[in-house]
């Protein structure tokens, strides 16, 4: 989801993985458990899709692909 700056509580069941745009992007720990050995890439594409905040009057969805890591890179 995409908020607001401060309107999202961010605590110790966050793991802060970079920045999107100049916006820091949050994981919960679960969720980085499960995707720890993966490189992710989030865009912006054209579309309607099912679940995040960026949809709506924009016409946009963010679109998420991932890979793992290997010893090559």
């Amino acid at each position: 989801m995409c908020y607001p700056e401060g309107d999202l509580l961010v605590g110790d069941g966050n793991v802060r993985l970079g920045e999107i745009g100049g916006c820091p992007f949050y994981m919960s720990v679960p969720q980085f458990a499960y995707w720890k050995h993966t490189q992710l890439t989030i865009d912006v594409v054209a579309g309607r899709g099912g679940m995040f905040s960026l949809e709506g009057p924009e016409g946009l969805r963010f679109l998420t692909r991932s890979r793992l890591f290997t010893d090559a890179g």
